[in-house]
């Protein structure tokens, strides 16, 4: 039975250890926590039980935890989408208005972190690989500073690709923060690219389309490249510590791995105004597979979207909510990522919003104009892409995969351009 805020008569309330602390550590758990992004640990009843009406508010508004994917507007399969079902959103409304009780202690209802002295652990499950960033030092009160803090060697002694990286933030305050951002990459000893990944706050772990994972190779580095390092009040010795899961060995992906930045940096936004537009774009000069979407824009940003167009043809892609304060990665589902043809312009929109709001502590002065910069209170606007490169051929097949899945009810069709526009598979179309 479906349950709901209000208890019908003879109905038992949910209880915290039976119904309540699973959800948690399915969903919330891995920011709330000691020296986690949220303000406040739920890992315990002892913890959870004050903030019960709280959960049931932020839960309902679909506020917590932090996905703001918009429904019913473009793709709505992603991987790893850690947003609550129904019942679960009923079920933690049930749970706050019976009492917030917490039932009869069962076996362990978190399951153990891999840090208990700095009580976390990776959501991506056991890394094979964890490469340690060089430590920075920052002082109680000391202005935000930009750039690289060096390389570290990964140890790898054969090539291998990539399922899924994580990364976090390591301190001897065991609190989180001191890194507003680590952009890093990885290096061959020749100096030449494998991949990129981004740390931020909120943006939780990057799996990757098994399609068209990322390869490390033998004898490497990763260069922590451009971070911004803020003070957080206390002196801090922090680190970043970059989590690695391998496909197994002798493991290939089917196509090429490449990454898209889409944006601009003539920004003029004006103090005090909502619904600002800034658009961006580029087109694509070869097929390819859409693999996430990833909004970056800092202290007035508040939504973005994507769409595509081909010819006549104009179609939304994803929009999403941004939150300066929650960043995330929006990795497609592989079965209902956007297949585009050659020639396809992906437009970026992105709405800019400067009115007073207490909810959003990077506007410190509403009123003043701003434009492009690096720090939070400054403006940004991009999208970090990824996509596979396809040829005519193996973008014939991935289509005819996806028609023969939506025949199944599996699957979207929604951004397969080709799906719904046949001649765009035809080269000379093109």
């Amino acid at each position: 039975m479906l349950l709901t805020g209000s208890m019908s008569a003879g109905q038992t309330a949910p209880t915290f250890s039976k119904d309540i602390a699973p959800i948690l550590d399915k969903h919330c758990q891995s920011c709330h926590r000691p020296g986690g992004a949220a303000p406040m640990s739920l890992l315990s009843f002892e913890d959870a039980r004050p903030w019960a009406a709280a959960m049931k508010r932020e839960t309902s508004l679909r506020h917590m935890p932090p996905w703001h994917i918009e429904k019913g507007i473009g793709v709505q399969r992603y991987r790893e989408d850690p947003s609550l079902t129904a019942a679960e959103i009923a079920a933690i409304a049930a749970w706050a208005d019976g009492g917030a009780v917490r039932g009869e202690d069962t076996a362990a209802t978190s399951r153990p972190f891999a840090d208990a002295r700095q009580g976390r652990r990776w959501s991506i499950g056991t890394p094979d690989l964890v490469v340690l960033s060089p430590q920075v030092v920052v002082e109680p009160a000391s202005p935000d500073w930009w750039g690289a803090i060096g390389d570290t060697p990964t140890g790898l002694a054969e090539d291998r690709y990539i399922a899924a990286v994580e990364t976090m933030e390591l301190s001897d305050v065991g609190t989180s923060g001191v890194f507003h951002h680590v952009g890093l990459q990885t290096l061959t000893p020749a100096g030449q690219f494998d991949f990129g990944t981004i740390h931020e706050v909120g943006r939780g772990a990057e799996w990757f389309d098994p399609d068209a994972s990322p390869l490390l190779r033998v004898g490497g580095v990763i260069s922590f490249n451009n971070a911004h390092v803020h003070a957080g009040g206390s002196k801090t010795t922090a680190r970043l510590a970059v989590a690695l899961k391998f496909h197994p060995r002798g493991f290939t992906p089917k196509y090429a791995r490449r990454g898209i930045t889409i944006g601009t940096a003539d920004l003029d936004v004006r103090g005090n105004e909502g619904n600002q537009l800034v658009e961006a774009f580029v087109t694509l000069q070869q097929p390819a597979k859409l693999l996430n979407f990833e909004p970056h824009m800092h202290a007035s940003g508040s939504r973005m979207c994507l769409e595509a167009v081909w010819g006549a043809v104009r179609q939304t892609l994803t929009c999403t909510g941004f939150d300066p304060r929650w960043v995330r990665n929006y990795a497609y589902d592989t079965d209902s990522a956007p297949l585009l043809p050659r020639g396809t312009i992906l437009r970026l929109l992105g709405w800019l919003d400067t009115r007073p709001n207490p909810k959003n502590t990077y506007l410190v002065d509403p009123r003043n104009w701003t434009g492009w910069g690096s720090r939070p209170v400054d403006n940004m606007f991009m999208n970090y892409l990824s996509v596979a490169l396809l040829t005519n051929e193996q973008m014939k097949a991935e289509v005819a995969k996806r028609l023969g899945l939506a025949k199944q009810g599996k699957g979207e069709t929604v951004g397969c351009l080709p799906c719904t526009l046949p001649y765009a598979l035809d080269p000379a179309a093109q």
